[in-house]
């Protein structure tokens, strides 16, 4: 049965529900109790061009969510969650084959690094030198650049509390970026359904550094994701010029089809944004940014009930609807990725910080360390 138009303009408060709680107080903590270790398979993957082995990790809690990951790019490959009848579906863009990602993909699952999202035109100064990388986004640079974090195999340990802890040490010069930089992040799985990504990172030279998860979520399995209800813990974003960069206004949501601090379908005014293919690829400037980890959004799949809940330390997400996917790219089980068949809710520094002075920082100077926890919470609408 179709939902109809004014049952997706729902209000914050009837959004959230009985929730709301629940939610917020998994931002501030999660109980021990909670949080006692999955079940987890270490398995091979396969092999890189050069022979680099490659690791895959199982993580299952005891409602039966499964969360898979690789240590080649950090690649969250699958998530199966329960709808309301219990049964279980992927819900992430991914492969069940290294020689997949090996051949190309966009980003499914990665971690984007070491600068995530958008710098103009490659290029940026700090501390008074001069950088250049490579530009791979029309006339920008992209997600780190041409071997980012998101092709390094990563050395991988699982952990006694069962998490599992990735380490890459980024050399200095690497894609053009200044300093040693050693990054940690941990994945963890609890029985609240809630996958945590911890990351860690400190540099013997001050450089930018902005990490993010790019999975590609679609809480039906399947189809476009043009159906599913969106709220934004966000009454701002960044304004862009025509090639995604910003141009340091701020400004207000309301008004605009940007607006989703009341909740609404994606696909409602996914039209009305002016980009080409249309859709979403948009940084929300989250609110609430002194509390450290706060709840950053919730999206319901109307007909399964399916829900995600990202809470982040980070300052703002980057909502994108794969306005570039076409249906050519086939994932695990067969399932075709068609144009807005998924979307991207990547917790992150605003686009193009290390040129904006004015936005939160970006910069990780040696003594210093680079925190950033990022929850991706699953559950299911009564």
């Amino acid at each position: 049965m179709k939902t109809k138009p004014n049952e997706l303009l729902i209000s914050r408060s009837a959004f959230l529900g009985t929730t709301v709680a629940a939610s917020w107080a998994i931002t501030q903590t999660v109980s021990a109790a909670k949080k006692s270790a999955p079940m987890i398979e270490n398995t091979e993957f396969g092999k890189t061009s050069d022979g680099t082995p490659v690791r895959l990790f199982t993580l299952r809690n005891q409602n039966g969510v499964v969360v898979k990951l690789t240590n080649y790019g950090g690649i969250i490959t699958e998530i199966q969650t329960p709808d309301r009848s219990g049964k279980l579906k992927n819900v992430v863009c991914g492969f069940d084959r290294l020689e997949t990602y090996l051949k190309g993909h966009p980003f499914f699952g990665a971690v984007a690094g070491r600068v995530a999202n958008r710098i103009a035109k490659g290029k940026f100064t700090l501390d008074g030198k001069d950088y250049t990388l490579a530009v791979n986004n029309g006339p920008n640079h992209l997600h780190g650049g041409i071997k980012g974090f998101d092709k390094q195999v990563w050395a991988a340990e699982v952990l006694p509390n069962g998490s599992v802890r990735m380490t890459y040490t980024s050399k200095d010069g690497e894609e053009g970026y200044p300093g040693n930089l050693k990054v940690t992040m941990v994945y963890s799985l609890d029985n609240d359904n809630a996958l945590r990504i911890e990351y860690g990172a400190t540099t013997d030279k001050a450089t930018p550094i902005n990490l993010t998860n790019h999975s590609y979520f679609n809480l039906a399995g399947s189809g476009t994701i043009l159906d599913h209800v969106l709220y934004l813990n966000a009454d701002q974003y960044t304004k862009v010029d025509e090639t995604l960069i910003p141009t340091g206004e701020i400004a207000s949501v309301k008004g605009t089809p940007l607006d989703f601090t009341t909740a609404h379908s994606i696909g409602e005014r996914a039209q009305q944004t002016g980009l080409k293919p249309f859709g979403y690829d948009h940084n929300f400037v989250l609110n609430e940014q002194d509390r450290g980890l706060r709840l950053a959004a919730k999206v319901i799949e109307p007909k399964s009930g399916r829900t995600l809940e990202v809470s982040t330390t980070e300052p703002g997400v980057q909502l994108y609807t794969a306005n570039h996917l076409n249906g050519t790219v086939v994932g695990i089980g067969g399932v075709s990725y068609p144009q807005h068949g998924a979307f991207c809710l990547e917790t992150q520094h605003y686009p193009d910080s290390v040129n904006h002075p004015q936005f939160p920082s970006a910069i990780l100077r040696p003594g210093g360390a680079y925190k950033s926890t990022t929850v991706f919470k699953f559950g299911v609408a009564s």
